[in-house]
């Protein structure tokens, strides 16, 4: 069983890992200078990609922050909807989870 400060050493890893990420897309869209159309093209291409991985980045971001408010108000590891604890597995899966496997919304 992890504790809790060892779940937050791993959610400050993740964070900064993240941010590196979103740096790393950033550099790479200033650095386009396509010379013709088909490079312009391909380009545009490979930047809907990286627009995707950046909001995926930003999203897992955001959840991560709030984990660490949670962790910082004592509440990590507790579902933000019922109060109960969330299952050691769950976290281990999801670190940034706010939710019980049971109140998790389902897609």
């Amino acid at each position: 069983m992890k504790s809790v400060a060892q779940r937050k050493a791993e959610l400050e890893a993740r964070r900064n890992d993240l941010q590196a990420r979103i740096a790393e897309i950033g550099a790479e869209f200033d650095s386009h200078e396509a010379k013709d159309w088909e490079e312009m093209a391909t380009e545009r291409e490979a930047d809907e990609v990286l627009e995707d991985l950046g909001q995926s980045a930003r999203q897992e971001l955001r959840m991560i922050e709030a984990a660490l408010g949670r962790v910082e108000e004592d509440e990590y590891g507790f579902c933000v909807q019922c109060g109960n604890q969330i299952a050691e597995e769950r976290l281990d899966l999801i670190p940034a989870t706010p939710f019980c496997r049971n109140c998790a919304p389902r897609k």
